[in-house]
């Protein structure tokens, strides 16, 4: 009876050692948003993650968490367990969190995958508001005492914020010539603009897209180069004669530390998901353009994009360090 017991336990022990390691992943991923339900980092992760779990084979779950100008949902990304089943999105926030005194998160905290997207800000009004072109509201505020105009699209110190001081100075004005108000992110702030609460939005007019299709807003113009495919109508802030542009950048991100193989399954299958034609059709028909970088790429352009965005924040008297 003893020696039949030792053969089964050995037999038992041989099954278990033989047994496969579990495929990663083997249960939901789960993809924090730092901003609010309804704006435009939301939609793009949630594009995304639409595509990452056909890739993964896993449901990936689109957690929003929003508080303190994005600081709580990028340090959930940067703290999250570095186990691989926690990735986010970041957005340029995470650039000047340090400058502005809000505690010592940086582009650093987290291991950045790619940039996945491009928004282009803008400037936009209410229906019924008097300006009908760019030029008049800019007329506007260069005859009204400062802080007469009011703007939102995100937290003080944030991307529209330094979007809305960078076309100021372009118009020859002080950075903080239109007040800003603080908020959790585009939607909440377009139904301020559309309640009167403010007197512009300068951030996307991809988030605006469906106050702009029910005529509730008005965007009067980009901050591009050109105008935008999705908007022909609109003027570029280089047709209109201001030297600023702007565009926000929406990454892929994961907390540091996630052990080499499952951060190859990750990067491989994000990668793959920005080659996916839903995604990328996805993204193009909501004017959102599509980008997926090399590691140089992305080191590159993060630099020259903090460089400048931070100088503008130094313009609107907000830089702490």
């Amino acid at each position: 009876m003893k020696g039949f017991r030792r053969l089964a336990l050995a037999v038992a022990t041989l099954a278990i050692g033989a047994a496969p390691a579990f495929a990663f992943p083997d249960r939901p991923v789960q993809l924090i948003v730092p901003w609010a339900a309804g704006g435009g980092m939301d939609a793009v992760m949630r594009i995304f993650a639409n595509g990452l779990e056909a890739e993964l084979k896993q449901p990936v779950n689109v957690i929003n968490r929003t508080g303190g100008g994005g600081v709580t949902g990028h340090t959930a990304i940067a703290t999250g367990a570095a186990d691989g089943y926690t990735i986010g999105g970041v957005s340029p926030e995470l650039s000047f969190f340090k400058t502005l005194g809000l505690g010592d998160l940086t582009v650093d905290s987290v291991d950045m995958f790619s940039r996945v997207s491009l928004i282009p800000a803008g400037v936009t009004v209410k229906a019924d508001a008097p300006y009908k072109t760019v030029a008049d509201f800019l007329k506007a505020v260069k005859e009204s005492p400062k802080g007469t105009f009011t703007s939102s699209g995100t937290g003080t110190g944030g991307s529209w914020h330094i979007a809305s001081g960078g076309l100021m100075k372009a118009a020859g004005l002080p950075a903080d010539q239109i007040r800003w108000v603080p908020s959790n992110g585009g939607a909440p702030a377009l139904q301020d603009l559309a309640a009167g609460g403010i007197t512009a939005f300068t951030g996307s007019p991809i988030e605006a897209k469906a106050m702009l299709d029910g005529g509730r807003v008005r965007t009067i113009l980009t901050m591009t180069e050109e105008r935008h495919p999705n908007f022909p109508d609109v003027p570029s802030a280089k047709e209109a004669g201001l030297d600023w542009t702007y565009q926000n950048w929406f990454a892929i991100a994961a907390p540091k530390g996630v052990p080499a193989d499952r951060r190859k399954i990750l990067y491989e299958a994000a990668e793959r998901t920005m080659k996916r034609e839903d995604v990328r059709k996805g993204m193009a028909d909501r004017g959102i353009t599509p980008v997926w970088d090399t590691p140089a790429q992305l080191q590159d352009y993060v630099k020259t994009f903090s460089e400048r965005g931070n100088g503008v924040l130094k313009d609107l008297g907000l830089a702490k360090n």
